[in-house]
């Protein structure tokens, strides 16, 4: 079930027209982050492509045992991996959700707009000669699927529907879900497997609250499907938290509402073991997400609509080239 608190998003992109939105966050881009992805690696994650370029030492926990180089191997008595190019024409899929819990927020941006900030990132950041960028959107009116295209004018297009997108309303217009129910986010990375045949990137945006069971030792419905898609392509994880959905304020008797089924409860804040049940409810749940990306391999960012989400870009980015450029050592542990 997803928890969220439902409450007005704070000032920020939505009050703006859509078109000055998507120009804003062009420019964000363009002068905060452009740069950062071009020369060797061509997407978010570097990673492998088809160019064979040499080989290196086998990195226990880090490679991939289909990758052995067994000729290299043989002659030297060293495990030896291969090492490929990224490959020159990049192919990007995008899975947005656009559910109900990501109407949520409380700092200067909601959640939704900050989704649509990180697939505005990755897809300005990408573009490039060749590369093409398809997405399936989880609306409120179902799955909104846009073919793998090229160029500017196709990327903004698809920024200006996230932002037009309508939000999911239930009886009495509180935030919520119809009849048919929201769409799956397993589902959706199910369809986005059978059409993404081609390696690339795959960059899902959510919160990956959808359907989490109770006990955290369970996976999450959604990781048995990620974890194919990780097998072929170069699959990123950009998760959306705001900070009201890891501990409550001490604001004294409040709301709390269900956002799929408009269920409500009233909570009072002020008493602290409530708020420290709260928060420890709250970091079990992230702990049982962020278990279940790292056991699918793909590689997590996540982003609070509370800090700065290009400074945590940029960051990802540095550390995931760091990681590709390190020089062979001893064994070390695999990377969450």
């Amino acid at each position: 079930m997803r928890r969220a608190i439902v409450a007005p998003a704070g000032p920020g992109l939505a009050e703006l027209a859509p078109d000055q939105r998507v120009r804003r966050l062009e420019l964000t881009v363009t002068r905060r982050l452009n740069g950062l992805l071009h020369g060797q690696y061509r997407g978010l994650l570097p990673g492998p492509g088809s160019e064979p370029s040499g080989s290196r030492e086998y990195r226990p926990g880090e490679d991939e045992v289909r990758r052995m180089d067994w000729a290299v191997t043989a002659r030297t008595a060293v495990p030896h991996v291969r090492q490929v190019d990224a490959d020159r024409e990049l192919t990007t899929w995008l899975l947005v959700d656009g559910s109900a819990s990501m109407e949520f927020g409380t700092a200067e941006l909601d959640k939704r707009e900050l989704a649509v900030a990180a697939v505005a990132a990755v897809g300005f950041l990408t573009a490039g000669v060749g590369n093409r960028l398809g997405a399936q959107v989880l609306r409120a009116d179902g799955v909104r699927r846009f073919e793998a295209r090229s160029g500017r004018t196709h990327l903004l297009a698809l920024l200006r529907t996230l932002l037009a997108a309508p939000r999911p309303t239930a009886p009495g217009g509180r935030p919520g879900w119809g009849a048919a129910g929201p769409p799956d986010l397993a589902d959706g990375l199910d369809a986005l497997h059978r059409i993404a045949n081609r390696r690339g990137l795959v960059v899902v945006v959510s919160d990956f609250l959808d359907g989490l069971p109770d006990d955290p030792g369970q996976p999450a419905p959604w990781e048995r499907t990620l974890r194919r898609l990780a097998a072929r392509h170069q699959v990123l994880a950009i998760e959306v938290t705001d900070p009201r959905e890891l501990e409550l304020p001490d604001v004294g008797l409040i709301t709390l509402m269900d956002p799929e089924t408009g269920r409500r409860r009233e909570v009072c804040t002020s008493d602290r073991r409530l708020r420290e049940r709260y928060a420890q409810a709250a970091a079990a749940q992230r702990d049982q997400i962020h278990g279940s990306l790292r056991r699918s391999g793909a590689t997590h960012l996540p982003l609070r609509t509370d800090g700065d989400w290009c400074a945590d870009i940029v960051r990802h980015v540095r550390t995931q080239r760091r990681l590709a450029a390190a020089p062979v050592g001893p064994a070390r542990g695999g990377v969450a």
